[in-house]
């Protein structure tokens, strides 16, 4: 009258045992690789985004301005010593800064832009840039120069 049970739990073999602790999936994800990818990441970004400014090489001059705050990108123009006229990082042409100014200004004649002129640049070619804005409409014009370092 007794009831053998097997030793494999009921499942009726030796061959249907599992072996070790291997009891199911592992449902766990490392997130070490992505942490140590995001963290380089990071350091990447953190390091090109100086970099990204408007690349054109200017020696600006000095003045004792403070610096503006400006929530929104302002389209930069910009003239070299040799009195050659940059729009972002692109050469044009003096004739074409007004027609290239009304094709990617965002907000009409209310779109603050900055005039970059090296100190070595002709003051004529500077002044030529800003009458063309100007009469253009464009009224938020600024002059970007660098602050004076104090030498003591």
């Amino acid at each position: 009258m007794g009831m053998s049970v097997g030793v494999g739990g009921g499942r009726g073999g030796r061959g249907h045992r599992r072996r070790g602790r291997h009891h199911g999936l592992m449902s766990e994800i490392n997130v070490t690789p992505f942490v140590d990818v995001m963290l380089v990441l990071l350091i990447i970004f953190m390091v090109a985004a100086p970099l990204l400014t408007v690349g054109v090489p200017i020696d600006l001059p000095e003045t004792q301005a403070k610096a503006m705050n400006s929530e929104t990108q302002p389209i930069t123009i910009s003239v070299n010593e040799s009195g050659k006229v940059y729009l972002q990082e692109t050469e044009i042409p003096l004739e074409e800064v007004v027609p290239k100014l009304a094709a990617i200004s965002k907000t009409g004649y209310e779109e603050r832009i900055y005039v970059r002129g090296d100190k070595t640049a002709d003051y004529g070619t500077v002044m030529q840039v800003m009458a063309r804005i100007s009469a253009a409409g464009y009224r938020n014009i600024g002059l970007v120069t660098l602050q004076e370092q104090d030498s003591l």
